[in-house]
């Protein structure tokens, strides 16, 4: 069984949809939170002055993942004031610094290049680095030191709302299907959404009852290669998370769907009769 963790959020102008500071009991990593309309009220906070790694999330289309970069700097203030006038797709920056002031240009270039890589590996995000950060040569016992700062990191900033590095595992008892005579695919119903796993199949026709936003939805992914046409399927190259399972139902079946209903577990029970009833 996994452990609790307890975690403080301070908004300092009290606004939950403001500035927030956020840190884990008995850890060292405090998180800071600033919408980018907020980075004019941010300039005095002292722990910005400091070295840390930081991640800018955006979204320029509703119909694909969101974007982040990831960076760092010896001192986040300067390097999120650069950003605001250079890099129009972010509008959240979350920053990471030690509390105990104990984290050097070294730990954060690893960081930042450890991020990245993990970033590429779980693939909800993309990733709007143009080159791979070079990792530092560290000690074992200062990438042990990283690595642990990464775990809190990690837990920080999904619970912020960008759950970046939070794999989708594939288990047999949590799996639910969504098939018909030209579909056949396989998922999760997961925190973020409805997961539709790599490989499953979508119907390569639609039929008149869909709607436009699925038409437009399954030409993205047909765009981003995230649909392959193979034989006469759609293939899912990769896992993608859709915000709703109907609109997972409607894009894989090709037709207008209720989700609810439309997935099923190995025992034939569907969403509606696990999540709701």
């Amino acid at each position: 069984m996994s452990r609790g963790r307890t975690i403080n959020i301070f908004i300092p102008d009290s606004n939950p949809r403001s500035v927030k500071i956020c840190d884990i009991q008995n850890s060292i990593v405090k998180a800071i939170f600033i919408p980018r309309n907020k980075l004019e009220y941010v300039t005095n906070r002292e722990e910005l002055k400091e070295p840390g790694i930081y991640f800018l999330f955006g979204k320029e289309d509703e119909l694909i993942k969101s974007k982040v970069y990831i960076g760092e700097a010896e001192n986040l203030l300067i390097r999120l004031k650069q950003h605001n006038q250079k890099k129009e797709f972010w509008n959240t920056a979350i920053c990471f610094v030690s509390e105990k002031k104990n984290i050097n240009k070294a730990h954060i270039k690893y960081l930042e290049s450890y991020c990245c890589e993990q970033t590429k590996i779980i693939n909800k995000y993309n990733l709007e680095n143009g080159n791979s950060p070079t990792q530092s040569s560290l000690t074992e016992r200062d990438q042990d030191f990283v690595l642990s700062f990464f775990d809190d990191l990690k837990i920080l900033i999904a619970t912020l709302g960008f759950p970046i590095f939070e794999e989708t595992k594939k288990e047999e008892k949590d799996l639910f299907f969504c098939k018909s005579q030209n579909s056949d695919a396989s998922g999760e119903y997961s925190e973020d959404g409805m997961v539709v796993f790599e490989g499953s199949k979508a119907n390569i026709n639609t039929s008149s009852t869909i709607g436009q936003w699925a038409v437009n939805l399954r030409n993205n992914l047909i765009e981003q290669k995230i649909f392959q046409k193979e034989g006469d399927y759609y293939i899912f190259t990769e896992n993608y998370t859709f915000n709703s399972p109907s609109a997972a139902a409607a894009v894989t079946l090709g037709r207008s769907a209720n989700g609810w209903t439309s997935w099923k577990d190995k025992n034939g029970n569907t969403l509606d009769e696990r999540f709701r009833k």
